[in-house]
Order: C-alpha cells, then sequence, then structure tokens
C-alpha cells in the first residue's frame, strides 16, 4: 500500500525553463528516440534471426539492446509529452512507477555489463573452456539472475520512498521521476533511504564496476603476456574496446550523478549529466558495437539484402 499522502500528483520541471527551446528539444529527442528504438531493435531482431550470432557475448548484447530501448521509454516519451504540455504533470502512483522501472532497468544494465565483461574475460583468457563455462543454459541462467537481482533491488527503493509522507512542494526539479529529487520533498526523516541509496545501490554499481575493471585487467594481463599472435592480440582488443566504451558512457554519468551528495545547487547540472545517461548513451551503444563489430555488421548487410 502506498502511503497516504496529501499530494496526488507531482510536476516536473523538465529539462528547461526556457520555452523557446522546448519545440526544438521535442524534436531533438523524438529523433533520438526513434534512432535508439530502431538501431537497438533492429540489432534484437538480427541476433534473434541470424544463427551465427547465436553465442553468449551477442546473446548477452541481445539483453543490452533490449535494455536500452526500455530504459529509455521509460522516460522519453514523459519527457516528450511535457515538452509539448504547460501542465507537467504526473500522478503519484505514475511517478513511483516510473522510479521503479527507470532503477530496476538502470541496476540491470549495470550488472550485465559486468557479465558482459566477464565473458569476455572467459573468451579470451579461458578460450579452451568457454563452450562449457558459457554454455547456453548457464547463460540464461545468469541473465535471469541479473534481472532478478536488478527487480528486487529497486523494489526496496520504491517500498521506502512510496511510504515516505509528501505534505509540501510536489515540484520535482527534473525532468523524470528520480529518488534523490523526490526525497528533497519528503516532509519526513530520509536518512534510511540515503543509506539505501549510498550503500545498497553504491555497492551494486561499485562492485559491477570493480568486476569489470578486474576482468579487463587479467585480460590485459594475459594478451601482453602470453599472446603471440598480433591478429589474435588486435581481434581480442576491438572486441573489448566496444564494450569498455559502452561502459565508461554509462557509469562515468551515473557515478557523478548517485555518488554525490544531494543539493539545490547541483540539481541543474545533474538534469544535464542525466540526459547523457537516459537519451544519448542507449543510442550510442547499437551504434558502437555495430560500427565496431565486423559480425553484427555482415549480419545487417545479409539481412538487408534479404529484405530487397
Amino acid at each position: 500500500m502506498l502511503n497516504q499522502t496529501s499530494v496526488t500528483e507531482f510536476l516536473l520541471l523538465g529539462v528547461t525553463d526556457i520555452q523557446e527551446l522546448w519545440l526544438f528539444l521535442f524534436v531533438v529527442f523524438l529523433t533520438i528516440y526513434f534512432v535508439n528504438v530502431t538501431g537497438n531493435g533492429a540489432i534484437l531482431m538480427i541476433i534473434i534471426s541470424d544463427p551465427r550470432l547465436h553465442s553468449p557475448m551477442y546473446f548477452f548484447l541481445g539483453n543490452l539492446s533490449c535494455l536500452d530501448i526500455c530504459y529509455s521509454t521509460v522516460t522519453l516519451p514523459k519527457v516528450l509529452e511535457n515538452l509539448l504540455s504547460t501542465k507537467k504533470a504526473i500522478s503519484f502512483v505514475g511517478c513511483i512507477s516510473q522510479l521503479h522501472f527507470f532503477h530496476f532497468l538502470g541496476s540491470t544494465e549495470t550488472i550485465l555489463l559486468a557479465v558482459m565483461a566477464f565473458d569476455r574475460f572467459v573468451a579470451i583468457c579461458k578460450p579452451l573452456h568457454y563452450t562449457v563455462t558459457m554454455n547456453h543454459q548457464r547463460c540464461t541462467q545468469m541473465a535471469s539472475t541479473v534481472w532478478v537481482i536488478g527487480f528486487f533491488h529497486t523494489l526496496l527503493h520504491t517500498v521506502t520512498t512510496s511510504h515516505l509522507n509528501f505534505c509540501g512542494s510536489n515540484h520535482i526539479h527534473h525532468f523524470y521521476c528520480d529518488i534523490k529529487p523526490l526525497l528533497e520533498l519528503a516532509c519526513e526523516n530520509t536518512d534510511f533511504n540515503q543509506w539505501m541509496l549510498n550503500i545498497v545501490t553504491g555497492t551494486i554499481a561499485m562492485g559491477s564496476f570493480f568486476l569489470i575493471l578486474l576482468s579487463y585487467f587479467y585480460i590485459i594481463m594475459y594478451l601482453f603476456f602470453k599472446t603471440h599472435s598480433c591478429s589474435m592480440l588486435h581481434r581480442a582488443l576491438s572486441t573489448c574496446a566496444s564494450h569498455f566504451m559502452v561502459v565508461i558512457l554509462f557509469y562515468a554519468p551515473v557515478l557523478f550523478t548517485y555518488i554525490r551528495p544531494a543539493s539545490g545547487s547541483s540539481m541543474n547540472q545533474e538534469r544535464v549529466i542525466a540526459i547523457m545517461y537516459t537519451v544519448v548513451t542507449p543510442v550510442l551503444n547499437p551504434l558502437i558495437y555495430t560500427l565496431r563489430n565486423k559480425e553484427v555488421k555482415r549480419a545487417l548487410i545479409r539481412a538487408i539484402r534479404r529484405k530487397l
């Protein structure tokens, strides 16, 4: 049950207060959203339909593409609606739902990136054991576990945030419902919520990031000290580079937003940074993997030729 509160809806202040920019931003965000759904959708369909891409790496890439589509869909449609509306309202239940799915998909992607790094570690450093270690059943179990952990981790935030009492201002200084802006509006002590955000969420984010760095450390050590083939070295580094670029694009703005203490003066900066990981990063992921991966490009060309 949601907490009985005098606030029945929230007002999202949006990306910017300058009304002259609203129509321009609507066109830009709509274009980006279309490219995101089209690009990630194309990768997802190619991975499903092309038997040559039925391997663990592309299985996890398909999960990433699915996450990126859903991740933007949680926030961007409401942002687009508010850019054309004078009343930028969202219901209390709608706000809590948006918060839940945003953090559910975000935390799931955080852990998934660590799993993808582990997959690259096994493929490069333990090639003879790769097919046994990363068999279909185990990959399915790992992916399912990632989604389940993300869901129940976020459920803690959803339940504790929904039970807070919001009795004052209902103006959210953001373009979507996030935990930190909502805690600013609560009329009671939010220390436990802040602790949950810093410790639980921080542990998942930093733990996943540490596992990614550890995987790449072993990969680099293996490549430089045990590999004598320049072609294999180049191919391995090229494959890892795509994943590492995605990791940097995802983690840099997220860590900046959620590790820093909340303050009113930083809200405008956080709104700008949030655009990076909610709007820009999901649309860059398919471009990075498509442009840097020959197998995906070949599969895409084969699919286009079949259509033509």
